[in-house]
Parts: C-alpha cells; sequence; structure tokens
C-alpha cells in the first residue's frame, strides 16, 4: 500500500514509522522548510550570536510505556535528555528541540517546502495538488496530520463526520518571544511559569545540550495570545521582553542581541478522547494531538494509533465495531 501523509510533524512521522513497519510505502509532505512543527528549533546569526531558540514545544514528557521505550531510544543516541528545571519527568530533544523529529524524517520520503493545497480522489485512488500546481499521486491511503484547522480544508471536502470533529478540535494560539543577550541574566530562575502575560519564560541554554549565548523564549497565553493575535511582533516582542525584566534586578534587562516574535496560530488544543479518525472506506485518516490532548507525547500516540487502524484487517475492525 502507498499512504501520502500530509504534515511531517510528529504524529505524522510516528504513522508513517508504524506504516513501514508493516510493509507500505510512505510518502509525505510538509508545507515547512526542515523538520520540527512545533518541536522546532530556530537557529539564527546575530550580535553576540548565534543564537538558538526551541520556540514551540518546550518539553516533553513520557507516560505511556510505548513512547517512553522510543524516548529511551532517542536518549540512547544522543537524541533527548530530561531538563529537571521543568519537573522531574521534563525531556528535551538534544541538542534542539527538533532533534528527535529530525531523526526521523530521515528515516523516510519526506519532502519539505511542499504546501498542498488540494485532495483529490479519483477512480479509488488518491491525489495531491500541490502550491505552484504540481500533482502527487496516485495514492492508496491519505493522512492528514495537521492541526484541526488546517486538517478541516482537506476533510469537510470528503468526510462530514470527520469534518465535524476538526471544527471541535480547534486550539488556542501563542504568542511566543525569542531573546537572545551577549550576556547572561541576573534571573535566578531557567523556568517561569504564569506570572502576568507571560504563561511560560525559560533560560533555553539551561537544556541538556545546548551551547553559545544566553537565550529566553517566552510564551503568553492562550487567551491573551487570541486576543492580541493581530498586533505587531516588534510590540509583542517587547511586551513580553518588559515582563521579563520585572525579574531582573531594578527590573533592567542588558539590550538583546535579538529579539523577535512568532505568532503560533494553532497552538494549545484542549484534545479529544478519539486518539485517531480512519474511513476504511475512503481510506483516509486524521491524526494529531487535538485528537487526545496537547502533548507532544500524545502527538505521537495519535500518529501510531491511526497507523495500528490502517493495517488493521478488515474483519477485524467489523469485529470491533460489533462489540
Amino acid at each position: 500500500m502507498d499512504a501520502v501523509i500530509i504534515g511531517a510533524g510528529l504524529a505524522g512521522l510516528a504513522c508513517a514509522e508504524a506504516l513501514t513497519a508493516h510493509g507500505w510505502r510512505t510518502t509525505l509532505f510538509d508545507k515547512g522548510r526542515n523538520a520540527g512543527g512545533r518541536m522546532s528549533t530556530r537557529r539564527v546569526e546575530a550580535a553576540g550570536g548565534p543564537y538558538a531558540f526551541d520556540h514551540g514545544a518546550q518539553y516533553f514528557t513520557a507516560r505511556d510505556p510505548a513512547f517512553s521505550a522510543q524516548v529511551e531510544q532517542w536518549q540512547a543516541s544522543g537524541l533527548a535528555a530530561p531538563w529537571p528545571p521543568a519537573g522531574e519527568d521534563a525531556w528535551v530533544g538534544t541538542p534542539g528541540m527538533d532533534a528527535p523529529v529530525a531523526a526521523l524524517a530521515a528515516a523516510h520520503d519526506v519532502r519539505f517546502s511542499s504546501h498542498v493545497m488540494g485532495l483529490v480522489r479519483e477512480r479509488g485512488e488518491w491525489f495531491v495538488t500541490l502550491q505552484g500546481g504540481g500533482r502527487q499521486g496516485p495514492f492508496a491511503a491519505v493522512v492528514i496530520a495537521l492541526p484541526a484547522e488546517q486538517a478541516l480544508a482537506f476533510l469537510g471536502a470528503h468526510d462530514l463526520a470527520m469534518a465535524s470533529r476538526a471544527i471541535a478540535g480547534r486550539s488556542q494560539p501563542c504568542w511566543t518571544v525569542m531573546a537572545g543577550f551577549t550576556e547572561p541574566l541576573r534571573i535566578d530562575e531557567d523556568v517561569i511559569r504564569e506570572a502576568g502575560i507571560l504563561a511560560w519564560a525559560a533560560r533555553n541554554a539551561s537544556k541538556p545540550g545546548r551551547s553559545g549565548p544566553e537565550t529566553w523564549v517566552l510564551q503568553a497565553g492562550g487567551q491573551w495570545s487570541a486576543a492580541h493575535l493581530e498586533r505587531d511582533a516588534g510590540e509583542i516582542a517587547q511586551r513580553l521582553l518588559a515582563e521579563l525584566a520585572e525579574f531582573c534586578p531594578g527590573g533592567l534587562l542588558p539590550e538583546p542581541g535579538y529579539l523577535t516574535a512568532h505568532r503560533w496560530r494553532y497552538a494549545m488544543t484542549s484534545g479529544a478522547a478519539l486518539g485517531a479518525l480512519w474511513n476504511p472506506a475512503l481510506r483516509l485518516g486524521a491524526c494529531g494531538d487535538w485528537l487526545l490532548g496537547p502533548r507532544v507525547e500524545l502527538a505521537w500516540l495519535s500518529g501510531r494509533q491511526l497507523a495500528r487502524e490502517m493495517v488493521r484487517p478488515a474483519d477485524a475492525r467489523v469485529a470491533a465495531a460489533a462489540r
């Protein structure tokens, strides 16, 4: 079987990994320039740099036995390590948060910088159309591994029941600020939670495997981000930086060598108890954290669950539905 997976974040790659283990061929398309998705690491050259920021997910936990085994493999390969300041069960990718995702992507046929604009079914087979007019296919099955808001655009044209699930799975946005300094900040804590409009602030350079100058990632809460979603990025950066300054002696920060804000439109989902969606008649499925909950681990589990549904014999699905 040939499957096309739209979205090469952790959920899509976990699905691809499991399908490949069962003999499927997978092709993944992602509009991003490289691996990471919401586990991205941004690396920039600027005054006093280079700087690196984990500007999406800040850490992940491993509570499910299968995911714990995966994290142990990442640790053994130098791709993950514990980060105690965020909690006893907190892990991060090393040397950047994107390391585990990049390693998974390297093992599969991933087409980055490929923006899928449309999904067409002809004579029982699937084709994708790309920005710029390209068309790829045929594929026997399709996996939509995108945030609910983006998945809706594809699901709505083919499966209204799935589309209704996506409508219910909408997420909150998050303004994230990345600030790099040429000198360490006089702040005792490496992690600050729920302080004013800051939902999170972390000394990125305190994470294991990091090198280079002082770097901080600041994230506003979902409600505040939604209320200020269309504000200028420079204004947002200064506003969140002022919140961080409250933790410095005298409320003063040195001038940052690098400062920018990133708007995550689809950041935090409430999740659902669905795990994954699969229509065996159409061979169309969806996976992602919006179908389980707002944790890296749950995105991985959702991708794996969808793969299990896809490879199950039809008679097994019928028996399960009858129960």
